[in-house]
């Protein structure tokens, strides 16, 4: 049976995310399981701090202002992101499945983890001023939780988080 690589990222995967996944175990009998989660529900406080830190004014209104994805909204974006990250693993030679998975993925990652033979998670996300200065971001949560290692990427850059 081969290993899985879990992959947990909050937008859909480059080409770059991808070039680094997949090198990071060259020749070896592995597969990825991509989650992608819904994001229905945001810290207002964490989301503007994060948004004005990367410039992003238009975004930094529309969290003060409330604008946050319905749910169903939500969940269809996290499909569309999981099946174009999908598609972007085929198209790189890979194996890979996923899912959608609920706002907090933690559970979703501990129940892969007890359930499959995981050799690592690899978080991908944007850079987040607050939580990651904190260690609340996902990655941190995941290595204090889980008993694999835990590798965090910034999307569509060659940073390491």
């Amino acid at each position: 049976m081969n290993e899985i690589i879990l992959v947990l990222t909050e937008d859909t995967l480059t080409a770059t995310d991808i070039e680094h996944i997949t090198a990071l175990h060259p020749g070896e009998d592995r597969r990825f399981h991509v989650l992608v989660p819904a994001d229905t529900e945001r810290n207002v406080l964490v989301s503007l701090v994060d948004h004005l830190s990367m410039g992003e004014l238009r975004e930094a209104l529309d969290t003060v202002l409330g604008r946050e994805p319905e749910p169903v909204r939500a969940h269809a974006t996290a499909e569309e992101q999981l099946q174009e990250s999908l598609a972007a693993f085929v198209a790189a030679g890979a194996e890979a499945d996923g899912t959608v998975v609920d706002d907090d993925p933690l559970p979703a990652l501990r129940s892969a983890v007890d359930r499959h033979p995981v050799r690592e998670v690899v978080v991908v996300t944007f850079p987040h001023a607050l939580e990651d200065t904190f260690h609340t971001d996902w990655a941190s949560r995941a290595r204090d939780e889980l008993r694999v290692p835990v590798l965090h990427l910034y999307l569509g850059t060659h940073r390491i988080g």
